[in-house]
């Protein structure tokens, strides 16, 4: 009960989170049902796309549906970071978090409007003809140097929506705890 109105608070319906007993040291409830644990029935979970339900943690984990991808959206990619890597040249690293993300793609940089080509697109070192919403990637762009970039910019398709800065912006900001 204290659990489930706590999610309540921050914004969670608890209908649809699986709450599961467990006892990781003694792997109670993780992989396969306790005996330990007679009281708990299982857990069930109700939401939009369908109910599911279950007696352990792995099941819960299993149950949980991958997030709505925006690859409609127009891209936006923050830097987390950017390095200089012998012999290929300028590689900008971060998450895409809407949009699509292709080589041969010209792609401004907000808020210092540089604009370049994407010459190749990797995530763990493997080439990729397009990254989407969740890839954590890294990015070949031409004629940029590494001292031009940095971490907070975010890169976006030059001719569809690019990124600009704002001036202001408003946030609804929740402190779950603080001491």
């Amino acid at each position: 009960k204290e659990v489930s109105s706590y999610i309540k608070k921050i914004g969670y319906n608890p209908a649809a989170v699986a709450f599961v007993p467990i006892s990781g040291w003694h792997g109670d409830n993780m992989l396969e049902p306790s005996t330990k644990m007679p009281w708990f029935k299982g857990w069930n979970v109700e939401r939009k796309e369908g109910k599911a339900e279950g007696k352990c943690l792995i099941e819960a984990l299993d149950a949980i549906l991958p997030p709505a991808r925006p690859t409609d959206k127009a891209l936006r990619l923050p830097l987390q970071d950017v390095y200089k890597i012998g012999g290929i040249g300028t590689v900008p690293v971060g998450r895409v978090e809407t949009g699509v993300l292709k080589p041969g793609t010209i792609v401004v940089f907000a808020p210092a409007n540089i604009t370049t080509e994407v010459k190749s697109v990797e995530m763990h070192h493997e080439a990729l003809q397009e990254a989407v919403p969740g890839d954590n990637v890294g990015f070949n762009v031409k004629n940029v140097s590494v001292k031009e970039l940095r971490r907070g910019y975010v890169a976006g398709d030059s001719k569809n929506n690019p990124p600009k800065g704002a001036a202001d912006f408003t946030a609804q900001v929740i402190v779950l705890n603080h001491p």
